[in-house]
């Protein structure tokens, strides 16, 4: 409003307010000739389950095939062991038996468990130590298994290895 007169300026008026450039979308208007780019088929392609009226797809479906929660079993469970009769092993690295343990110290199943490491899993047949890292205490290890690259350096360190007999995995299940 302009001080001299009551009446609104030219600069300034309701009629003259509009949304910021770029803050509002045209609406896409469909089957408007080709020259617009949504004419005869309106962006929707050629035939299919999409190009039709009222077509409603939940996002579960896929497209046909046997739906995946009915492909998955639903009851009970069998290890991998089991069926393939292999033994899993509780890992453990040379880095980690380096830091737990002091000079001289003798390494197995019950030392592992006081400091943390191992677990009573019925599928477990024993722990096997990895040669990652590296070992600088002489140690005694009286394991189930170990690498080769673990073997050597624990011997370089002056240590020793004791291998026990791995507990055997269960027999796999007869169909």
């Amino acid at each position: 409003m302009s001080k001299e007169t009551n009446k609104p300026s030219k600069l300034f008026s309701l009629s003259s307010l509009a949304p910021s450039r770029g803050s509002r979308k045209t609406r896409k208007r469909l089957g408007r000739g080709i020259g617009s780019g949504y004419g005869k088929t309106a962006g929707r392609g050629h035939k299919g389950q999409k190009s039709r009226s009222g077509a409603k797809i939940p996002a579960w479906f896929e497209g046909g095939a046997m739906p995946t929660y009915r492909r998955v079993p639903k009851v009970g469970f069998t290890s991998i062991q089991k069926i393939t009769g292999k033994n899993q092993y509780n890992i453990i690295n040379l880095a980690d038996l380096d830091r737990l343990f002091n000079d001289g110290e003798t390494v197995d199943t019950a030392s592992l468990q006081s400091k943390g490491y191992g677990t009573n899993a019925k599928n477990q047949a024993g722990i096997k130590v990895l040669g990652t890292g590296e070992i600088s205490k002489k140690l005694t290890v009286k394991v189930n298994a170990i690498s080769a690259s673990a073997q050597k350096k624990i011997e370089a360190a002056g240590g020793s290895v004791e291998i026990a007999k791995a507990i055997k995995a269960s027999q796999p299940a007869k169909a």
